[in-house]
This record gives structure tokens, sequence and C-alpha cells, in this order.
């Protein structure tokens, strides 16, 4: 294989002003203005090193497998960086016809209540660091990790799903109308 190949399998993620990166054996630790998150390369295989403000990724492999696999892993470690200085923010509506269903917070889970008339919650997780705040018809989430804030949303949106009933006739339920950059107050 030539060196051009080679270098296909290597990617260089410059580090953010102001963000921290250490690696101890698989654990990345990223330290930002915004706060502190980690995430675990033990199942992912690729090489990773920290030099100087700089991650360098190196494929174990130089299949085109591996080359995806060296992209997500870059893109993992770009959307923490970035999400530690400016943070993310998806904003949910919620949507009822008949049933006016409210949102509630309390502790790490979110309450769903009067859900077509029902009359027990339905109950889903916060994943990590992410901030759930209901405002009228809205809910919005905001954090540093864009993984958790997704992964919140979804699991909203799938408790609120109809179920033995036409999806397109009854549109109750909570659902993601923006994504965007930065943290909104």
């Amino acid at each position: 294989m030539s060196t051009e190949q080679i270098e296909k399998f290597q990617e260089v993620v410059d580090i953010p002003e102001g963000v921290k990166v250490t690696l101890k054996k698989n654990m990345m630790h990223f330290e930002g203005p915004l706060g502190k998150t980690h995430k675990n390369f033990r199942n992912i295989p690729v090489n990773i090193e920290v030099k100087e403000g700089k991650v360098i990724l190196k494929s174990q492999g130089y299949r085109k497998r591996d080359y995806s696999i060296l992209h997500t892993a870059r893109s993992i470690i770009r959307n923490l960086c970035e999400g530690l200085v400016v943070g993310y923010t998806i904003k949910m509506k919620i949507a009822f016809a008949h049933f006016p269903i409210t949102v509630k917070v309390q502790d790490r889970t979110v309450l769903i209540e009067n859900f077509q008339g029902e009359r027990s919650s339905r109950i889903t997780k916060i994943i990590g660091n992410t901030k759930v705040v209901p405002k009228g018809e809205d809910v919005i989430l905001t954090g540093e990790v864009w993984n958790h804030i997704t992964q919140t949303a979804a699991n909203i949106e799938l408790r609120s799903k109809v179920k033995d009933k036409d999806h397109r006739v009854f549109l109750d339920g909570v659902y993601v109308y923006e994504k965007k950059k930065g943290i909104e107050k």
C-alpha cells in the first residue's frame, strides 16, 4: 500500500480553544467552558493519541469499514468539543386535539400527563446532563452532549406515540420541530 493510501486511514482533529482533552487507556475526558464529559472508545477499533491541542486518530485496518469507523470516531470527538464550547438546543411542540397534555420534569424523569385522557402519566428518563424545561406548548432541551439531548428527545417522542389508532388522524404527541447549536435560555 502506498503512503498516500495509508494517510487516508489517519485523521487529525483540532481541539478548540478552551477545551481540555485527556486520554487514559480508552477513556477520553473532555473539559470545557460549559462543563465536563467523557467518552469510552473501548468498543471503537481506532488508535487514539492526544498531542499539543490535537487528537490523532489512526485506523486499525485498511478496509472500507475501518475508514467509516475512523470518521465516526472523528465526528464523535468534534461534536463533544463543539458541545462543550457552544452547546445544543432542541425544541419540541406539544400537540393535542381534545385532552390537553401537560409535560412535567421530576428529578431525572419527564412525566407526560393526561395523554389522550389516560389517568396514569407516561414516564421517560432524561439522559446525561440534559436540561428539560417545559414552557407552555413547548419543551426545550439543552445541554452539551448531542447524543444525550437527541436520545432524550427521542425517548419523549416515543413515549407520546399513539398506539392502536390511525396515526394520520390521531396526531397527539410531543414532536421535535427545531434543532440548533447554542444554548437557548
